[in-house]
């Protein structure tokens, strides 16, 4: 049946957009780069969308997602931080650093892919997060001359790539939007998160999603604290 295709069409799509993305990347276009992350994000949450909606699923579709992520938010993003070393450091072998982020962009999705315990939260940084987080500096450091200086430094920017390189794997839940009901009191980490990002968006347009990624790691980080005390 056609609609049995569907999801792994929007899956492709997904890929494709990633494949593009690195072209543009090669060519010195990392705006461009970042774009066809948020049109792959787009396309990598209407797959599972339309899979439910149209009740179908595959093995085949779940490695599919994997291998597509894989390109879009793991190779994108590590070609992306690679081109920002590269036009910031006189090290030829710095920017290698970079391709930390593909690696452990895959040992996070074979991670997800056979671990339980991420049906209702994630644990360690999704890979679509990592990737507009890394995709959206060079807009961050346009709108903010301090943080222009900043992401000037390459050492800063090695830095940025292997704590982001930890995170994607780490021991650490994460709040996952997916909301059983609605009510404030079961959800209210879920609605800051959602609130952090939209205000990120509104001060600051494509530039404050980096701010939305850290404030979604510092919530869900004080959400596993008082959970452990409670």
């Amino acid at each position: 049946m056609i609609k049995q295709h569907i999801p792994n069409a929007l899956t492709s799509l997904n890929l494709a957009s990633g494949m593009a993305g690195i072209l543009f990347v090669l060519e010195g276009q990392l705006d461009y780069g970042a774009y066809l992350i948020f049109l792959a994000a787009l396309f990598d949450f209407l797959d599972g969308f339309v899979a439910r909606i149209l009740k179908v699923s595959s093995e085949i579709g779940k490695q599919l997602d994997s291998l597509a992520d894989m390109v879009t938010f793991g190779v994108l993003p590590a070609f992306i931080l690679f081109s920002l070393i590269e036009s910031k450091s006189d090290n030829a072998y710095l920017p290698y650093t970079a391709f930390l982020i593909g690696i452990f962009s895959a040992l996070r999705l074979a991670k997800f892919n056979i671990d339980l315990r991420q049906s209702e939260r994630f644990i360690g940084v999704p890979t679509p997060a990592n990737a507009l987080f890394i995709s959206t500096l060079p807009f961050l450091s346009e709108k903010s001359p301090f943080f222009g200086n900043l992401l000037s430094n390459p050492t800063v920017l090695v830095a940025i790539g292997l704590i982001m390189s930890y995170l994607l794997i780490a021991e650490l839940p994460l709040v996952a939007l997916k909301f059983k009901d609605f009510s404030f009191s079961k959800n209210i980490f879920r609605y800051l998160v959602v609130a952090s990002a939209l205000i990120s968006l509104i001060l600051f347009g494509i530039a404050g999603i980096p701010f939305a990624i850290i404030l979604y790691i510092a919530l869900s980080i004080t959400e596993a604290l008082i959970t452990r005390n409670a």
